[in-house]
């Protein structure tokens, strides 16, 4: 194993891995994202089709970034530059940090806005969701609490601060979600909700939805960004990957299917279109938290609860160029997790006031009909991510011997390579999905989403 240094850090405990790989895995994707998805995209048959993509597609290539992560003790580029240095597969590293330090500036803005529902939903203020977005004496100061947040974390290094952080918000964040969900099922009507998600309607299924649910795995799950790489660094030898990143994406995917269970009842029982799109949570909720008794505590708890999920992702987000400043400029950790989250403060600007603060960067200003925060989200957040998942599975299982990241897998987990179903062990099933499923698939959803 590569050395590790002090600076650079290891995780204490498999248990600290675990929460806080599903920590990063989990954040506004499960809980804002994919509730919006499922209205918009036919509820029940959307979820079968995502869970579908979770394990076929998601699950093999989290498994490919751990492992490949703890190989070589490295961040993205450091992994990459151990196997093939100076090659074309460098650009991938690269990818990796660009776009997990873009997304953390738009991210960012969009858990601001969590902030302040924490505040206006608990003193039970009246809030219009597209005026607060559009006041910049609002969203400006909000994007650069949760960036200084997310910094202070980052700063107490990867046991220290990411791991010990990730042990309170988890448990944090799931205690929230179930004292909801228990508030939401007992909602007059609230059945039709839960039928209406948990009730696959399969004519429903289309190109689109197999499309959405794809891209929503790779989101949600946080493969494609180079954080599962980061994050498998940190990993000790003995600890075993493959149960760990099994529990990583049972949570993540656990943690979105109850974001749903809590919202769907809601939306049913009172009467609200569950096709809303991403303003679901910011104002569809509003509405129903303000019909409730105490509405403006379980309103609070919810905008909370979006907050925590929102930090956990975003402190994976920051640790990956920190990381590599880290391993490769040889920054200590205060002075590239300041700087770092600074200059994303500053890119995150104009996607702060680009929902009509500044009409030059609003929609219909120099994008078209996106936003400055849409175009970030597109190109960076959504194509950037499936360009990466490309590009990592084509380089473990054609570019180096993937038999090494195999046995790296392996290591610590004798189950991996016993031919336990019909004469084939999960080594080799891994394999095959990895060199031809992932790539195929991916190539599919990427041609449709440069061709729409």
């Amino acid at each position: 194993m590569a050395m590790q240094s002090d600076n650079r850090g290891q995780w204490g405990s498999n248990i600290g891995f675990i929460l806080a790989a599903a920590g990063s895995a989990v954040g506004l994707g499960n809980i804002w994202r994919f509730p919006y998805l499922t209205g918009e995209n036919g509820g029940g048959a959307f979820v079968f089709v995502y869970l579908c993509c979770v394990l076929l597609i998601g699950l093999p290539l989290l498994y490919n970034e751990i492992a490949l992560g703890r190989m070589t003790g490295k961040n993205p580029i450091g992994a990459i530059g151990a196997e093939k240095p100076k090659s074309f597969w460098l650009i991938n590293g690269v990818l990796c940090i660009l776009v997990c330090f873009f997304v953390l500036s738009y991210y960012s803005v969009i858990a601001g806005w969590t902030i302040g529902y924490v505040f206006t939903t608990i003193t039970g203020m009246s809030v219009d969701f597209a005026e607060f977005i559009k006041t910049p004496e609002a969203v400006i100061p909000l994007l650069g609490m949760f960036i200084v947040m997310t910094v202070f974390i980052v700063l107490g290094g990867v046991s220290g601060g990411i791991e010990k952080a990730a042990k309170i918000l988890m448990p944090l964040l799931l205690l929230i979600i179930l004292a909801l969900i228990a508030r939401s099922l007992t909602l007059d009507g609230a059945i039709k909700g839960v039928k209406y998600y948990l009730i696959p309607d399969f004519t429903k299924i289309d190109g689109n939805v197999v499309l959405m649910a794809l891209g929503q795995a790779f989101f949600s799950m946080s493969v494609g960004w180079g954080l599962m790489v980061t994050y498998g660094s940190y990993l000790p030898k003995n600890q075993n990957m493959v149960s760990a990143g099994g529990w990583v994406a049972f949570a993540d995917t656990m943690v979105a299917l109850l974001g749903g269970l809590l919202i769907f009842p809601a939306v049913f029982a009172f009467g609200k279109d569950p096709a809303s799109g991403p303003t679901l949570v910011f104002q569809v909720l509003p509405d129903i938290f303000s019909q409730m008794p105490v509405g403006n505590v379980i309103g609070g708890m919810f905008f909370l609860l979006l907050m925590v999920a929102a930090l956990t992702s975003s402190i994976s987000m920051l640790e990956v160029p920190v990381s590599y400043l880290i391993d490769e400029k040889k920054w200590n950790r205060k002075k590239a997790a300041w700087i770092v989250g600074i200059l994303a403060f500053v890119v995150g600007i104009p996607s702060a006031l680009s929902q009509g603060a500044w009409p030059a960067v609003s929609a219909g200003g120099i994008f078209g009909e996106l936003s400055f925060l849409d175009f970030m989200d597109k190109w960076w957040g959504t194509m950037g991510v499936v360009v990466i998942s490309l590009l990592f599975s084509l380089f473990v299982g054609w570019a180096m011997p993937v038999k090494k990241v195999s046995d790296e897998l392996g290591e610590g987990a004798p189950i991996f390579h016993q031919k336990i179903l019909l004469g084939i062990s999960p080594s080799q099933l891994w394999v095959f999905f990895i060199r031809y499923v992932c790539p195929i698939v991916i190539a599919v959803m990427l041609y449709f989403n440069v061709s729409e």
